[in-house]
């Protein structure tokens, strides 16, 4: 969710094949289809509106982290991708997990919660996005941010282009479908009070049901966001978003309308701790 040039994207829903040159794992070239998603739409849009201003990521020198893992420049270590068995929090401010510890850790945990978080489909719906902006956002910048928020997701236009209704709903016979996963995070920059924190993760994002015509599609985005520590917890200041790293898609089947919005409804989401 970051400034950008504004774009145009007139095949909004329709479906991209892209044939990569050769097999990555080294066998004969292969064709593998993989779908322009409508999440690009709020990427770009959402997000170019969204913030207007950005801060410069910087400061990435080599250094070992606060906690002994290793720095930039530095080779991974066997436990880098390992969970560290800490508890996630067990408060939470509404439905989003606070509390977290004064670590790098925790500042990793805030990081893929509230990921989750910007990502759901309650960020359409004018009181939850209020309540989760004011969650995540550190108080200095939170303001500023629910105000360029409610202007891009009340946009008709917007929500006519991702297949919405005007009040941000689907329309009948539809659920929409707007959720984030992470894979993994790591800290890039670290401070007592300031942490520079990627994570690296899926979205879905569509309407299923039998007359949408913006189904459900995977995409694949890491988003740095730097977290400062105030009012004894971890909130957003800034972050930047960009694409990838994408995987090889599989040659599977996609699943029926009716079993997406039914796993959609049956499967829900977790707290994240590092």
């Amino acid at each position: 969710m970051n400034p950008g040039d504004e774009q145009t994207y007139a095949d909004t829903g329709h479906t991209r094949t892209r044939l990569p040159d050769s097999d990555p794992y080294g066998g004969a070239p292969r064709r593998t289809p993989r779908r322009s998603s409508p999440r690009s739409l709020v990427t770009v849009v959402g997000v170019a509106v969204l913030l207007i201003a950005a801060i410069a990521f910087a400061n990435r020198g080599d250094h070992s982290s606060a906690d002994g893992t290793a720095g930039k420049g530095a080779p991974p270590r066997a436990s880098s991708t390992a969970a560290s068995g800490t508890k996630p929090v067990e408060t939470k401010a509404g439905t989003i997990p606070s509390g977290f510890a004064h670590t790098e850790q925790g500042a990793q945990s805030a990081a893929a919660n509230y990921a989750v978080a910007l990502g759901s489909a309650e960020m359409f719906n004018t009181a939850w996005r209020h309540q989760i902006v004011g969650t995540v956002y550190a108080p200095d910048v939170a303001a500023a941010k629910q105000s360029a928020m409610d202007s891009a997701y009340s946009s008709e236009k917007f929500l006519s282009n991702i297949g919405l209704t005007k009040d941000g709903t689907a329309p009948k016979g539809q659920t929409f479908v707007s959720r984030v996963i992470p894979v993994g995070t790591k800290v890039t920059s670290s401070g007592t009070d300031a942490t520079t924190v990627e994570v690296w993760y899926s979205s879905l994002f569509g309407l299923s049901g039998e007359a949408s015509t913006n189904p459900v599609t995977e995409s694949w985005y890491t988003t740095t966001y730097e977290m400062k520590w105030v009012g004894n917890d971890w909130k957003i200041s800034d972050f930047q978003q960009k694409d990838g790293p994408v995987p090889v898609g599989r040659d599977q089947t996609a699943s029926t309308a009716k079993d997406m919005t039914k796993a959609v409804e049956e499967y829900g989401g977790f707290t994240y701790a590092r």
